[in-house]
């Protein structure tokens, strides 16, 4: 296509000084000047820490054939077309869409975000739809899953960048897929990440504390996730669409009610896990009759007061529960016709099949004669949840050992907040490194032992602080006797710690397996960042 092409997926009014030339674009469009192919073009946006303006001579010396940018013209030293732009943040999406054909525009995309859950109610929405005998793809903030390709989306938790994301769309239309699941960070929506991607469902998990470091406000954090139902709202309908848009909002959030007017009511469904909650107005998925056991979940789902699914899973603790209710309130939209039998056939059949979700409740088995998970608990809300199920899995009488930590340069409000549920809901809590990035762990695991303290724990007793993770979960793994728990939270799935501003390898689920042999893998090869 040619730049003037690309440039007509814009906003109305985004372009403020149009390009004198209109060369042919034959390569993708990339922020990263690093890679900027022969006949693509570079975005070019001042950072928080970088300014992409800077970088134009590299992009150019790459062989791209226009520039855009947000500088004027005679600002930039640019040898090639260059088109000035408001904001590069947010064209970044709809360019890439628009190089890629929009994608979107040939799939039924599923958003899924939250504070918490969105990792495993993406994977349980993916798997029940496939079960179904639809063709479904995944972006997930863990991978992207296109046919039988699983492809890594990066070292830590977030949505890929838009130049990604729109070529995982393209490579699903391509292959036939019909439906894609897209796991939608608040960071990806604040950043334009998914601008350009046309929802069909939008489906919100909870709203709780966290990422304010990032968005400095819990109105502007609930303001990030919002725009995920404007653009739901927004897009057109799609000629594949047999219904309308759909919406599904977590009935017992605080917040319900904050999204609910942002869409439309007859396209809006709710899940709840109060049995006798107050009804919204519109239909709603409720949780009754739920029993927990080492084995597994039992529970009963009614719909708007009729319907009965009696449904069993893995999956442990109420919090999975809230994640088995979103998927179900989102499939119901895609997948029923009618038949509550044949819905809950299904819906059992994925429940039964559905693969172990990485670093979510994830056990490991060494042999050891005490249960040891891996989750990716990081917030107040999640750690709470994860403690609690873990309780479910145990004898009243064995006791929680949970290994956890706070990353460096992220709200530090989590440090009081994830110490106090420790101290509350687990047995031990032995505080240690979790991507401390440039702080200095000895300050951050301080603030975690002032907060355990004041909440009447005793350093020694029933909390420990040791730095090395590795060595920390050792020291757990060696306290642990037959029938406990051990958990290790913040990490999950990740493949990386971040000490100074260097990422290391690291796995926590590889770190814990070690440590019931007896060995402590080290953090770091030397101890000198910790």
């Amino acid at each position: 296509m040619n730049l003037s092409a690309l440039l007509a997926a814009l906003a109305p009014g985004q372009i403020l000084v149009a390009p004198t030339a209109d060369p042919q674009v034959s390569a993708p469009v990339s922020e990263d000047d690093r890679l900027i192919q022969p006949g693509g073009v570079f975005v070019a946006r001042k950072g928080a820490s970088n300014d992409g303006h800077e970088r134009i001579p590299n992009a150019l010396e790459r062989g791209a054939a226009a520039i855009i940018g947000e500088r004027p013209p005679k600002a930039v030293n640019s040898s090639a077309p260059y088109a000035q732009i408001m904001n590069a943040m947010f064209a970044l999406g709809p360019l890439a869409a628009a190089y890629e054909g929009f994608p979107s525009r040939s799939l039924i995309v599923i958003g899924v975000t939250g504070t918490d859950g969105k990792t495993t109610t993406t994977n349980l929405i993916y798997h029940i739809l496939k079960t179904a005998g639809l063709l479904t793809g995944m972006i997930s903030t863990v991978n992207a899953v296109i046919g039988d390709e699983s492809i890594s989306t990066g070292l830590h938790v977030t949505t890929p960048g838009a130049p990604d994301v729109q070529r995982y769309l393209r490579r699903m239309a391509d292959a036939g897929l019909k439906y894609c699941v897209l796991e939608t960070t608040s960071h990806g929506l604040a950043q334009g990440r998914v601008r350009g991607v046309e929802y069909d469902v939008a489906a919100l998990t909870n709203l709780t504390h966290e990422h304010l470091d990032f968005h400095g406000t819990f109105a502007a954090y609930r303001d990030a996730k919002a725009d995920l139902f404007r653009q739901t709202q927004a897009a057109f309908r799609k000629p594949a669409m047999d219904r309308r848009k759909a919406f599904i909002l977590n009935a017992d959030d605080t917040n319900a009610s904050y999204f609910a007017a942002l869409c439309s009511p007859g396209d809006t469904r709710y899940f709840s896990l109060n049995p006798d909650g107050a009804s919204p107005r519109r239909e709603t998925f409720r949780a009754t009759n739920v029993q927990h056991n080492a084995a597994a979940t039992t529970i009963r789902v009614s719909f708007a007061g009729r319907e009965r699914l009696d449904l069993a899973t893995r999956l442990a603790g109420d919090f999975n529960i809230a994640n088995v209710l979103t998927a179900v309130a989102v499939t119901s939209t895609l997948i029923f016709n009618g038949n509550w039998k044949a819905f809950t056939q299904t819906l059992q059949a994925a429940l039964d099949t559905l693969p172990a979700i990485p670093g979510r409740m994830e056990r490991i088995d060494a042999g050891q004669d005490y249960l040891a998970l891996v989750d990716f608990a990081h917030t107040p809300s999640a750690l709470r949840s994860a403690l609690e199920a873990a309780r479910t899995l145990i004898a009243p009488d064995k006791r929680i050992i949970c290994v956890f930590g706070c990353a460096g340069l992220r709200d530090r409000e989590k440090r009081r907040l994830m110490s106090e549920a420790a101290l509350e809901l687990a047995t031990i809590s032995i505080f240690t490194a979790e991507d401390p990035r440039t702080e200095p762990l000895d300050g951050i695991l301080a603030v975690m032992a002032e907060a355990a303290t004041t909440s009447g724990g005793v350093e020694g007793q029933t909390f420990w602080r040791i730095p090395d993770r590795g060595q920390a979960l050792a020291f757990a793994c060696g306290l642990a006797q037959p029938g406990d728990v051990v958990i290790a939270c913040g990490k999950g799935h990740e493949q990386s710690m971040a000490f100074g501003m260097v990422e290391y390898p690291w796995d926590d689920r590889a770190a814990l397996r070690a440590a019931i042999s007896g060995v402590a893998l080290r953090t770091l090869p030397t101890a000198e960042n910790t």
